[in-house]
């Protein structure tokens, strides 16, 4: 009698949950659907499980009630993780639009240095070696750039990684307002055997054409910026996959008269023929002379485009990543997967830039994207290049030049860093900006001068 009692018990009770489990499946599956009340409306939710157990509870709500009302809160939930990390990601890149105190400190002390120390002042470089600013035996190495400590960074691990140090010279162009403290620190801060040359953009003599010109191209860029910025602060977006790119019109170097005047450097060097254009954020790892003395058969770029991991690898990002090939005039020149070279560090050959009028180019492209709404590609020095030189780069070997180091995730294994003679710390993530990574911010800080005097007041730390 008692056993018939506990098996009739047992399957009330597996009937009963059947139908629970029943009842519930159909309730889950309406409420994924946004079929029945709620719909998958996030005003009015719960905050907590708590509150949403009170809530069923006391009002002796149904299993189908009970999976909208926990349908709702976890929709609100996913909206404000959303939310925050778009809140997050866009602080993070208005993290690298500030100067470090530190840096800010720097071009005090050394602008300070200037007024009251003649040897601050001393030319650059010295009588004697003025003729090797001209000389196509040397190996010339340009930088454009307005930060004094990234500069020194670039040729001081470019000398010390030098197999002859002696047939370097370095051009540095800077702004006005830099020229006094990158003037200062060069001026006394030897390096070693090298020539450098400090050359500040109010110091050019250039022609009424080239400064309409520059005039133009910032301008364009200025439309350019605005145009996605404005679009920018209406777009509900994620940090992650393809709207990553939306951030990145927060960039400085969107807006930075050095980032774009690359264009121009055979104005700037009229008397050079070949150079090695190195941006600020580098950090050189090997020995550059080879790369200096690389024939590039004819075109105007040397760049790394491939990569070691196959044929449908790119060290970088492809076509599709910068231009909008829904214009005709871009889908029908251009491949969407091709691989974009990278900028950065790249051997020019100034004679064949001049030769098949790569500045004139870049401009048609500039007065394109205007008339097309400025929708041809995104914000940023590269994609118009890569439309100007199309056709003028030579490949070079991917272990040159390693790039994106200061991205938010880094992608390089530990020994292809190793291995690359330049690093580049392209992205939002600079090495001397408290933002960047500390796996790779040793690689540049390490050639970082701890023990100079201004390094030291300034408190500029590894």
């Amino acid at each position: 009698m008692i056993l018939a009692v506990y098996v009739f018990s047992f399957t009330v009770l597996a009937c009963t949950m059947k139908k629970l489990r029943e009842e519930l499946t159909r309730a889950l599956i309406e409420a994924k659907d946004g079929s029945g009340n709620g719909g998958g409306r996030i005003q009015g939710t719960l905050d907590s499980f708590n509150e949403l157990v009170k809530e069923v509870t006391s009002k002796r709500q149904d299993i189908k009630a009970f999976a909208f009302k926990t349908k709702a809160m976890l929709l609100k939930m996913e909206h404000e993780v959303q939310s925050s990390r778009q809140r997050e990601s866009i602080y993070w890149h208005l993290a690298s639009h500030g100067v470090p105190k530190s840096l800010h400190c720097l071009c005090l002390k050394l602008a300070e240095e200037y007024a009251v120390n003649a040897m601050a002042r001393s030319r650059l470089p010295s009588p004697e070696y003025v003729s090797h600013l001209t000389d196509p035996s040397f190996h010339h190495v340009v930088l454009l750039t307005d930060n004094v400590l990234a500069a020194s960074v670039v040729v001081s691990s470019t000398v010390q990684n030098s197999a002859r140090p002696e047939k370097l010279v370095f051009h540095i162009v800077t702004d006005k307002k830099t020229y006094t403290p990158m003037h200062s620190w060069f001026a006394i801060n030897s390096f070693r055997s090298a020539v450098v040359e400090v050359k500040g953009l109010h110091q050019y003599d250039w022609s009424q054409e080239v400064n309409v010109g520059v005039k133009e191209m910032l301008e364009a860029h200025r439309l350019i910026w605005s145009h996605y910025y404005k679009n920018l602060k209406h777009e509900d977006f994620e940090y992650e996959g393809e709207n990553r790119r939306c951030l990145e019109v927060l960039s400085p170097s969107c807006l930075s008269l050095m980032n774009h005047l690359r264009i121009y450097i055979p104005e700037l060097f009229p008397d050079l023929n070949k150079i090695l254009f190195l941006d600020d954020d580098v950090v050189v790892q090997h020995d550059l002379s080879s790369l200096l003395e690389l024939d590039l058969n004819g075109k105007v770029v040397g760049a790394v485009v491939g990569s070691s991991c196959g044929d449908n690898c790119c060290p970088g990002r492809k076509y599709k990543d910068y231009l909008n090939f829904s214009y005709p005039i871009i889908s029908s020149n251009f491949d969407h997967d091709h691989c974009a070279w990278l900028y950065g560090m790249n051997v020019l050959d100034l004679e064949a830039w001049r030769r098949t009028n790569i500045t004139a180019t870049y401009h048609k492209w500039l007065k394109l994207n205007l008339k097309s709404g400025l929708e041809l590609w995104q914000p940023g020095a590269l994609p118009p290049a890569l439309l100007a030189l199309d056709g003028n780069v030579h490949p070079i070997d991917p272990s040159w030049h390693v790039a994106e180091l200061g991205q938010r995730s880094l992608e390089a294994h530990e020994e292809t860093l190793k291995s690359a003679a330049v690093l580049h710390f392209s992205g939002p993530a600079k090495p001397w900006l408290e933002i960047g990574l500390p796996e790779v911010r040793g690689l540049w800080s390490g050639h970082v001068n701890f023990s100079n005097k201004f390094i030291r007041k300034c408190r500029i730390a590894g």
